[in-house]
């Protein structure tokens, strides 16, 4: 069932969330349809996910891949989710000083949206786009999790 992607524009924030494929994919999030986005330990990034709100769209990046690139879209269904690898010991995204009545890392629950015709390449968002109008192609930009304003998200979203 293909569901609307946009249903109103006026209360829809959008994000770009990156992943290496080989750590989890678009097409690992097509099979699941659902997932926590666990696993980001910058302060940074965190705070981003706590500012997203259930209906806001999230671009998928592909990184550290050849070519590294958005793939597809994503929308934020739960939020204020506390990352349980965070008390897993074993996890490599253990911390220690994290407790669950007091917990440091919090996630958001994302659903599939759509995967997108061909990958919207870093070389070519770069072309498009400055540091100033997309965080992802400023030069020493690292964050996992980045807010992307409307007009550059509607300029991105294949028709």
């Amino acid at each position: 069932m293909q569901r609307k992607i946009f249903r109103d524009m006026d209360s829809v924030n959008y994000w770009l969330m990156k992943s290496e494929p080989q750590a989890y994919s678009i097409t690992d999030l097509e099979q699941e349809q659902q997932t926590i986005w666990d696993g980001v330990r910058n302060y940074q990034a965190r705070n981003f996910m706590r500012q997203m709100q259930p209906g806001d769209l999230v671009f998928f990046y592909h990184s550290n891949t050849n070519p590294p690139g958005i793939v597809g879209l994503m929308r934020v269904v739960k939020t204020g989710i506390a990352d349980p690898s965070q008390f897993d010991p074993k996890s490599e995204y253990y911390d220690p000083k994290s407790t669950p009545e007091s917990p440091r890392w919090q996630t958001v629950l994302v659903e599939f949206v759509k995967t997108f015709p061909q990958i919207i390449s870093l070389s070519t968002l770069k072309e498009q786009f400055s540091g100033d109008e997309l965080l992802v192609v400023k030069k020493g930009n690292r964050l996992s999790v980045i807010p992307v304003s409307e007009t550059v998200a509607k300029q991105i979203i294949p028709n």
